[in-house]
């Protein structure tokens, strides 16, 4: 009798999961990926500071480049943003290849919606993000074996139980998370000590920096994600290339009740 795929999956995740949690440090962890995974990998990089942390343990455990490294260009970047990309390109020596959207999809949402019409419902803003980031990341993820992110239990409560590695049912891949048990001290200490370079902003107080029209420096005591779409007031507020598999079965849990 043929193993369940799923079942297959999640043993292997949990197999990898426990590799990288006996591991101590960064450039460590992706050498345990690469040996582990044969198919294709993939970097997504935003270009915050824990992206930036993870670029460099890639280049250092990487040198033959196996792994793909991407940004997802939704048009809507900060200037210091695209210098940022321009400068980590020639200090790690690698290309950033820019992941594009859709340019037909693009124009029909901002003809139907308008150029700031994400400002207008959660509805919008979200299909904002689906045509400009998760329909391109959906696009490179196609057939990779691996996705690399940044994410940091630290980062949001929405992110508290993130794992070191786990199956993404929803694109088919491991999602694999180095960082993920990182405080923020400790990030920004490897960052330091190894002169990797960041987005000014950060100085500006942007610890977290997505599109320029939906981005605002954090006040005082608000948490490190507050200035991601600031007009919006719901919690766990996510673009949706994260979406956590209990938030969507939470999700799948109210359609069938609706459905009945």
């Amino acid at each position: 009798m043929l193993a369940d795929p799923a079942d297959a999956s999640q043993a292997i995740s949990a197999r990898l999961n426990a590799a990288m949690e006996a591991e101590r440090d960064l450039t460590s962890k992706v050498r345990v990926l690469i040996e582990a995974v044969p198919g294709r990998i993939v970097f997504s990089t935003s270009l915050g500071m824990e992206d930036q942390a993870v670029l460099h343990g890639i280049a250092m455990a990487d040198p033959s480049r196996r792994i793909d490294v991407v940004t997802l260009d939704t048009g809507r970047h900060f200037p210091e943003t695209l210098a940022l990309l321009d400068a980590s390109e020639r200090r790690f020596g690698r290309r950033i290849a820019l992941v594009a959207p859709e340019r037909g999809d693009v124009e029909t949402l901002v003809q139907r919606d308008g150029v700031f019409g994400f400002r207008h419902s959660i509805e919008a803003r979200k299909a904002c993000c689906h045509v400009r980031k998760v329909a391109p990341l959906r696009r490179v993820l196609q057939g990779a074996a691996a996705w690399i992110t940044g994410l940091r239990r630290e980062q949001s409560a929405g992110r508290a139980d993130v794992p070191f590695v786990a199956w993404d049912d929803e694109h088919h891949v491991l999602k694999v998370n180095p960082i993920a048990d990182w405080s923020l001290d400790v990030l920004e200490g490897y960052v330091t000590v190894n002169g990797i370079p960041v987005n000014p902003l950060h100085a500006q107080g942007y610890p977290s920096i997505g599109c320029q029209p939906c981005t605002r420096a954090v006040r005082p005591g608000e948490d490190i994600r507050a200035g991601r779409w600031w007009w919006e007031q719901q919690d766990g507020k996510e673009c949706g290339l994260h979406n956590s598999p209990q938030r969507k079965a939470a999700r799948d849990d109210v359609r069938e009740e609706t459905s009945v």
